[in-house]
């Protein structure tokens, strides 16, 4: 199928378009999920519904204390709301690369290398998922409350923070996926230890940092940026001090480090793909 597309894709002159091959990879993917609506509405309610059980457990978090790590309830949800926001933006785009084991163990990976097209991008573009769709509005309705709940006051900074947050979140989290997946090039079954990372993060950052301690906050927090995902955003938003005592300056830097983060895991995926061998098969 992705040959077919790519020969469709072609200029007049015989020269691939790039941007042209990966316009048709989606397409094909969305047409194929929508050809069954009401299997695609299922799914896309039950994402929404499953991914309910992350404020769940918060809320059910605060029937036993009225603080959590120094934050209240609505404080807790807009941190929960952010992390899980941008995790749902990242899944989206680029959740796909988790199956990049499997096109290695059975062969497939080496078809993705002689095409003319970005490995990494088809990879992203071969299995676009839309039911996630439902983990991004169940995600934006809870960010939606929890600022209304949370009174906050308004500047055109935080404003523009709210917006850019979860993009940059998402792209910290999408440098995770990539640098967790490229692991397959050395160890095919790596799912499990990339897992702890990417979807270990995820929950990681649905709470305040405060609430961890020891090297555990050291090491996923800051070794791994994961409190710049929604922590630190949070603080800005909220114009709330740093119970850690960081200073101010922390609660702006989630574009540096995400873009930070994204040059690490380009500079990983590259060492990947110049260390792979071909199964033979």
């Amino acid at each position: 199928m992705a040959d077919l597309l790519w020969r469709r894709a072609t200029t007049p002159t015989g020269r691939p378009g790039a941007l042209a091959g990966y316009r048709q990879l989606l397409a094909a993917q969305v047409r194929s999920q929508l050809q069954y609506r009401a299997s695609f509405a299922m799914d896309l309610v039950g994402n929404l519904l499953l991914t309910l059980m992350d404020v769940a457990a918060v809320v059910v978090l605060f029937r036993v204390t009225p603080v959590l790590g120094g934050f209240t309830l609505p404080e807790v949800l807009l941190i929960s709301g952010l992390a899980n926001l941008s995790f749902s933006l990242c899944d989206l785009a680029v959740g796909n690369i988790d199956t990049m084991r499997q096109y290695i163990r059975t062969g497939r990976f080496d078809a993705v290398l002689t095409r003319p097209l970005s490995a990494l991008l088809q990879l992203v573009c071969g299995d676009l998922a839309l039911r996630r769709l439902g983990r991004v509005t169940q995600a934006v309705v809870v960010l939606v409350i929890a600022l209304n709940l949370a009174h906050v006051r308004w500047t055109p900074a935080r404003a523009v923070l709210l917006v850019v947050a979860p993009s940059f979140g998402a792209v910290l989290f999408g440098s995770v996926f990539v640098a967790g997946s490229t692991v397959s090039f050395w160890f095919i079954e790596s799912g499990e230890f990339s897992n702890a990372f990417t979807y270990g993060g995820r929950d990681f950052t649905a709470y305040p940092i405060t609430v961890y301690a020891g090297w555990f906050r050291k090491a996923f927090a800051y070794g791994l940026g994961f409190a710049f995902v929604a922590y630190y955003p949070a603080l800005a938003i909220l114009d709330k001090p740093d119970p850690l005592g960081g200073p101010r300056l922390l609660s702006w830097s989630s574009p540096v480090v995400a873009l930070a983060a994204a040059g690490v895991a380009a500079f990983i995926w590259r060492i990947g793909i110049r260390h792979y061998r071909s199964t033979g098969s």
